[in-house]
């Protein structure tokens, strides 16, 4: 009987010390701090450059009055192919007044075309028609030029073979023109130049006649330009000079 009132006894205490499951609070675990979020700095993207001219937010009058930019857009060109290519100097028509500067000072006139371009390629075709007013002097003919070096660079040389025809009052002659020119470009197409031509007519023969021709040309406009040509005539009856102020149209 008294070890059943123990049982009793100490299962009530047992009862009323513990803390039931269902009552206890759970600890709660710390949460570990999350580190602040760094920015990462932002790189410049590199400026790429534009595709075309539209990119650059021009106005379309600037674009239709520019050549170049017109050019750009529709493909990026080859500069080294238009430096071969696209001559420094363009086709000419020439009309001027011509002073003599022989015994008599007799004037007259000048009519001509300079390099005309067959096919894309050195190769030009040339020619003049000389007069003075009083009848006493007449030149005229043409001449094939071959440039050798490239067409856009700022010095060329070209072989010359021709025909002329040579009439003073004191000698005539006529026939093959041969001889070479020498091609300063200093502001190219067509702005502005200095050429050196050296050619005889009919060499080897006792008829033979030098032509030296010195040529300075300077635009005035897009299209137009002024020129001045000094030749000197060498012939064994006469020696001749010539100084002419040209006005040309740039093809």
């Amino acid at each position: 009987m008294k070890l059943n009132y123990w049982f009793l006894l100490i299962s009530s205490c047992l009862t009323l010390t513990a803390t039931p499951a269902w009552g206890q609070t759970p600890e709660t675990q710390p949460t570990p701090e999350t580190p602040p979020t760094q920015e990462t700095p932002q790189t410049p993207e590199p400026a790429t450059p534009n595709s075309s001219a539209r990119d650059l937010e021009l106005s379309p009058e600037i674009i239709e009055n520019s050549p170049v930019l017109r050019r750009w857009m529709r493909k990026v060109p080859n500069v080294l192919e238009s430096i071969k290519n696209d001559p420094s100097f363009r086709t000419r028509l020439r009309l001027g007044y011509s002073q003599y500067t022989s015994d008599d000072r007799s004037s007259g006139i000048k009519v001509g075309v300079e390099d005309i371009f067959l096919g894309k390629t050195g190769l030009t075709l040339s020619g003049e028609y000389n007069t003075s007013f009083d009848g006493d002097y007449t030149l005229y003919g043409g001449d094939l030029r071959y440039y050798i070096l490239p067409l856009g660079g700022y010095i060329n040389i070209a072989p010359v073979v021709g025909y002329r025809y040579i009439d003073t009052d004191r000698y005539n002659t006529s026939g093959l023109n041969v001889g070479a020119k020498l091609l300063f470009v200093f502001s190219r197409t067509g702005a502005g130049d200095v050429s050196l031509t050296q050619s005889w007519v009919s060499p080897g023969t006792s008829e033979e006649v030098g032509l030296t021709t010195i040529s300075v040309g300077y635009a005035l406009t897009q299209n137009i330009r002024l020129s001045t040509d000094f030749q000197k005539q060498n012939a064994r009856q006469r020696k001749d000079n010539r100084l002419a102020i040209v006005l040309e149209w740039m093809l």
